[in-house]
């Protein structure tokens, strides 16, 4: 059985705090997936049967049947799966969570939670009772859409934070630091303050993370790849420092992860949910 998937782009707003909403229904290729630290957080609404997460190898597996909210991950996320998983979903951008939550940040910084836990159980149950009697998947996106906006509400220093945070995206992470603060007219000290409290990391963390998002996507891994040449393109000190870099995000070595995606490349050719995550069976 394939996966059906389905995104839209949501209205303005939203579009400033969300790349897009998301159905998905199906078999996954692999009962465990392995997602790298994004440059974004994540919202699920679970229809189907629980799935499992963990944070880091150091953090139990924990149990999700209503959904999940991730903020912007430091570590990878290994996702487990049941046969036939279903949800809608939300890709948020950095800061696209901020207006959605009832604490700071940083205190779900590679804590994943329910959703339950931020926005309640009888408005969860509610609206996961709506989106199961839906009239497929577009209307399900339509109904998440307007729980989003029906919850959006004024979040300070959101705007400082947006605005730095494209600097840092449209560099891909490729930005000194310390100017960041110098070109938004505030303390160091005040922009981090704001970053962790709104999207759960520090701004160097955020660059970090662009930096090897956007190395990664550039990697043709259906041919031969020149480690070397990849690291000192991406601007890293040498190829020594790439790889502690690789292991810090993904737990695997560069050579081992090409392995992996080709993997999955191979067993899955074209498959909806290839380009990010990887089998972790």
């Amino acid at each position: 059985m394939g996966v059906q998937y389905v995104s839209r782009v949501p209205r303005p707003p939203l579009d400033g705090l969300i790349d897009d909403l998301y159905y998905l229904e199906g078999a996954p290729p692999y009962a465990r997936l392995m997602l790298p630290p994004m440059p974004g957080a994540l919202l699920i609404v679970n229809l189907g049967a629980p799935f499992r997460m963990r944070a880091g190898t150091d953090i139990e597996t924990a149990e999700y049947a209503d959904g999940c909210v991730i903020t912007t991950p430091t570590r990878a996320l290994e996702f487990s799966y049941p046969l036939r998983t279903r949800s809608v979903g939300v890709h948020v951008k950095p800061w696209g969570l901020a207006p959605f939550l009832p604490m700071p940040a940083a205190e779900l910084c590679d804590r994943p939670v329910t959703v339950e836990q931020v926005w309640g159980r009888p408005a969860v149950a509610e609206l996961r009772d709506r989106l199961a009697t839906a009239v497929g998947p577009h209307e399900m996106l339509t109904l998440l859409e307007e729980e989003l906006m029906r919850r959006l509400c004024e979040t300070a220093g959101l705007g400082l934070v947006h605005r730095t945070s494209s600097v840092i995206a449209a560099t891909s992470g490729a930005v000194a630091i310390g100017g960041l603060s110098v070109g938004a007219g505030v303390s160091s000290t005040h922009l981090t303050q704001r970053f962790k409290q709104l999207i759960g990391v520090t701004p160097k963390r955020l660059a970090r993370t662009h930096r090897f998002a956007a190395t990664l996507l550039a990697i043709d891994f259906a041919q031969p790849i020149d480690w070397g040449d990849i690291a000192a393109g991406a601007g890293y000190f040498d190829q020594a420092h790439f790889g502690h870099e690789f292991r810090a995000f993904t737990g695997l070595t560069p050579t081992r992860y090409a392995d992996v995606r080709r993997r999955f490349l191979r067993e899955h050719p074209g498959h909806v949910l290839d380009g990010w995550s990887l089998p972790a069976d």
